[in-house]
């Protein structure tokens, strides 16, 4: 079954083990992100661990290749199931992250993704505000292809980009699509959004879905929509 991380987007443990109790959600994955990561450091991974479920780690490391190389080191000894860079920083920076990546932990049945541009960014925030000359699948598919040949396993893209990266990029290299909504749930602040079913269409490895789960009055109810739509075809 390709996995659906669900985006762990509380201030501290208190209110993440309290929804995931609540809401018996025991042992799904999750994505871990900034906010929680840095508040509760790497005893949360270890607790969540516990629990059984598989963990995205989503820190977006961006810097030079050596403090990314000693970052990634440590965060491997985690051994979580994914984890990430962001691909502008470059190919340099996403050697050194997979060599960290390797020594860490060697033999983790784990992978080292790339962000390439955010969901919430569209054509008009890379034209007017980066100055960046091509569109956002051109951009995205271009790091994609720098990423894979840098040593990353897979990419972070929209699920639109998808079918171009698996063209270009071979189908095994893995790709995690966030900005995933329910069609009823609202955009808020992504832009280059899709359901689970056109995300399943498309080809995603993986997706990751917050607050259309987390913040909905029935959280429970809300994420078994979300597995019917993502796995209707996959299971058969």
């Amino acid at each position: 079954m390709k996995p659906i991380y669900l985006a762990l987007d509380f201030p501290d443990w208190q209110e993440t083990e309290g929804f995931i109790r609540r809401n018996k959600l025991q042992g799904v994955p999750v994505k871990v992100g900034m906010e929680l990561f840095y508040r509760q450091g790497p005893q949360l991974i270890e607790k969540l661990k516990v629990d059984g479920h598989p963990i995205f780690l989503d820190l977006k490391l961006h810097d030079i290749p050596y403090t990314v190389y000693k970052a990634m080191k440590n965060l491997a000894k985690l051994g979580v199931d994914l984890v990430n860079v962001h691909a502008w920083g470059g190919s340099e920076m996403i050697r050194a992250a997979k060599q960290g990546f390797m020594e860490g932990n060697p033999g983790k049945n784990s992978r080292l993704i790339a962000v390439t541009v955010l969901t919430s960014m569209d054509n008009r925030t890379l034209s007017e505000e980066l100055h960046i000359p091509v569109k956002a699948e051109e951009s995205v598919l271009n790091l994609a292809m720098m990423a894979k040949e840098s040593g990353a396993d897979g990419v972070v893209c929209s699920p639109w980009e998808v079918p171009s990266i698996k063209r270009n990029c071979g189908s095994s290299f893995y790709t995690v699509t966030p900005g995933i909504r329910l069609k009823t749930d609202q955009h808020q602040d992504q832009q280059r959004i899709a359901s689970p079913t056109e995300a399943r269409n498309n080809g995603a490895d993986a997706i990751v879905i917050g607050r259309s789960v987390t913040a909905s009055s029935d959280p429970k109810s809300k994420y078994q929509q979300v597995i019917k739509e993502w796995n209707d075809d996959n299971e058969r």
